[in-house]
């Protein structure tokens, strides 16, 4: 039996087919609890869930979450793949939602056997994942309310950001929320501002007076707001970054404490320049495609960091890889880079493919590869990485295969 499943955020329509490519079962059920569990139960009287492969377009979300919960392999199909393969049930490319379902079962049945299967990741691995995520989103979100503070600052008080160039820090936050406005510093001396900043262990080795000659030069703003409205208006938004900041502090604390209990940890956290927030982000990003991977180069392949080659006839073009997990490139390629200014083996693969003429990205991705077969060889091997012995042998060797294109 394939069980086809056409997913929406209300109703769902889920098809059974036999190898027949007859349908022997179809329904459609409400995005409710009763709705999912009557399916569930629905679908065990055609047999063991363990026999009963679902195809649905989407790889998570709560219906993928429940069915391997349930025992039902899951057959991610991917929504352009899907819309390719219509033609094959009619010209017009009819969509409907019980169709869908159909075509899914029966796109399963056909080509099932070319189509990888979910697995269950570590609830470690998933974790990190979550994190780390979740921080990448703060971090953003960090960004922007600065941004918006430094537009802010330009138009009400261009002083007030020419004082301490990193908007923020612990110490440029404090004196915004201390000093809004021009006129709130106005009887600042250079004696009151380093009294004030050796309070705050201000290290930026700028005495009081370079600090208060920075803020009379910066441009005078010609806001008509009024001081209360300047005021609340920047003290409001420092507030912000100051609260996002406090946010990401404490996922970073929450990320190393879930790094150092997770078991792929210790194989890594020797590799060079590798933080603990980036070693999360590695292990939550690219640990899923480690786990089911069945080959280094099929790994560095979703992992993202290489080209996509397109050859028809007379034409031939190695290009970027758009389709991929694109968290995991980041992860990888942030360390890869770092990685270059703490191994003497990592900077010459980067040095040697920028005498190749290969753009700075082009040369991360190529070090990413490199780092991504000794990240495969530690998993495959459950030995942790050595600098001495990995510079000694010139690289960590992995099984023979294929290799990829450059």
């Amino acid at each position: 039996m394939f069980i086809g499943w056409d997913w929406a955020t209300e109703t769902h329509d889920v098809s059974v087919m036999d190898n027949s490519s007859t349908r022997v079962d179809r329904w459609e059920l409400a995005h409710t609890e009763q709705g999912i569990e009557a399916t569930l139960a629905r679908l065990r009287r055609h047999g063991d869930p363990a026999q009963l492969p679902v195809a649905i377009e989407t790889t998570r979300g709560l219906v993928v979450d429940r069915l391997p919960a349930a025992g039902h392999p899951v057959v991610p199909v991917h929504p352009n793949a899907f819309h390719a393969m219509r033609p094959r049930w009619g010209a017009s490319k009819a969509k409907t939602d019980a169709g869908d379902s159909h075509k899914l079962a029966d796109y399963l049945r056909t080509d099932g056997h070319q189509l990888r299967r979910l697995t269950p990741t570590d609830p470690r691995t998933l974790e990190l994942r979550a994190l780390t995520r979740q921080r990448a989103d703060h971090v953003e979100a960090k960004v922007a309310a600065v941004n918006q503070l430094d537009a802010q600052l330009d138009s009400l008080w261009p002083g007030g950001k020419a004082v301490f160039a990193e908007r923020d820090s612990d110490i440029a936050l404090d004196f915004l929320e201390r000093y809004p406005t021009p006129q709130a510093a106005a009887k600042l001396t250079p004696a009151k501002l380093e009294a004030w900043c050796k309070r705050r262990s201000y290290s930026g080795r700028r005495s009081g007076k370079e600090l208060i000659e920075r803020m009379h030069a910066a441009p005078q703003a010609a806001s008509r707001l009024g001081e209360d409205t300047t005021a609340t208006l920047i003290r409001v938004q420092v507030q912000l970054a100051r609260a996002i900041r406090a946010t990401v502090r404490a996922l970073d604390r929450e990320i190393i404490a879930a790094v150092d209990a997770h078991p792929l940890a210790p194989l890594l956290a020797v590799m060079p320049r590798i933080g603990k927030v980036n070693l999360g982000q590695i292990i939550g990003e690219i640990g899923p495609i480690l786990e089911r991977a069945e080959s280094c180069e099929q790994f560095i392949a979703e992992t993202g960091v290489v080209p996509v080659t397109r050859a028809s006839g007379k034409s031939h073009a190695v290009t970027f890889r758009f389709a991929t997990n694109r968290r995991a490139r980041v992860a990888v390629t942030t360390f890869a880079d770092n990685s270059r200014h703490g191994s003497d083996w990592a900077a010459k693969i980067y040095t040697d493919a920028r005498a190749r003429k290969k753009r700075h990205p082009h040369a991360v991705r190529i070090l990413a590869r490199a780092w991504l077969r000794v990240i495969w060889a530690c998993r495959r091997d459950g030995t942790p990485y050595d600098p001495a012995t990995h510079q000694a042998n010139n690289k960590v060797k992995t099984v023979t295969e294929e290799a990829l294109a450059a």
